[in-house]
């Protein structure tokens, strides 16, 4: 039970046993009050010797009565140690008051330094620490270094786009025939190419017919700045072409169109016009 072992605890105990400068160590002393009384320890004031490291613990006991005080201290010298407590008050229910001396606290504090240094003495001062001399050449070499790594990253990421050579094979592929392109069903295919070569050899004999005018636009431009250039069989390629290829024209023998489209196209492409002049 609680209650003898708090009886019996008439005085002050230190714990642990056998502290050492700078430990912490617990003071506890039991208490007994009447019924319905409540224990409150007083303040443990600092000295040189030691101090305490908050206030002090009130425990109750499970037994009606009996009360536990606690202070946590610290001391700073070794040797015997006696301290004079604080007043422990008994606060009644009724508003009353008592207190009763806290006595004496003594315990042993033992010391860190070991027993074979018996009187130990204050050293003298160190002397000043110079600071050692540091070669310069390493850390100027390691800047050169990296300067060096730095201009050959930058100018690695500068490099030119490299060159691709293209492979024989790739340069001399010929163009698809249009009879593949028709057996595969794709007469708008054959249509557009043969248009665009037409567009193109009538842009290069004619510079103001660009590419970028429209059919009736570029006939109109033809018809103004060239006029002895075959506009009959011009117009009438270029807008049967139009048809298939934007698919307005059905039954249209795409064949033969690609085939005098191109045999125009290398008439204009030579320079050679055929006689008749701007017939409409």
């Amino acid at each position: 039970m609680l209650l003898p072992v708090l009886l019996a605890l008439q005085a002050w105990t230190a714990a642990p046993p056998e502290p050492t400068v700078g430990d912490t160590i617990r003071l506890e002393r039991a208490f007994t009050a009447p019924a319905g009384w409540r224990v409150r320890a007083g303040k443990l004031p600092s000295g040189p010797v030691a101090e305490p490291l908050g206030d002090a613990l009130v425990l109750a006991s499970a037994t009606a009565g009996a009360w536990l005080v606690r202070y946590t201290i610290v001391a700073w010298q070794p040797g015997e140690v006696t301290l004079d407590m604080p007043p422990i008050w008994r606060l009644g229910p009724d508003g009353t008051a008592d207190s009763t001396s806290g006595g004496t606290a003594s315990f042993h504090v033992a010391s860190v330094i070991p027993d074979s240094i018996r009187a130990p003495l204050p050293q003298p001062a160190v002397g000043v620490l110079r600071e050692a001399r540091l070669n310069p050449f390493p850390a100027l070499a390691a800047i050169v270094v990296a300067g060096g790594l730095l201009l050959v990253l930058l100018s690695w990421r500068r490099r030119g786009p490299r060159t691709l050579h293209v492979g024989p094979a790739a340069a001399g592929a010929a163009e698809v025939p249009d009879a593949r392109w028709l057996s595969a069903g794709e007469p708008k295919a054959v249509a557009a190419r043969a248009a665009q070569r037409l567009r193109r050899a009538v842009a290069h004999a004619i510079p103001e017919a660009h590419e970028a005018l429209s059919t009736p636009e570029c006939l109109a431009v033809v018809a103004h700045v060239k006029p002895d250039a075959p506009l009959r069989d011009l117009r009438e390629l270029l807008e049967a072409l139009d048809q298939v290829a934007f698919a307005t024209a059905h039954g249209v023998e795409v064949g033969p169109l690609a085939a005098r489209a191109r045999a125009l196209a290398r008439e204009l492409g030579n320079g050679g016009s055929r006689g008749g002049g701007p017939s409409q």
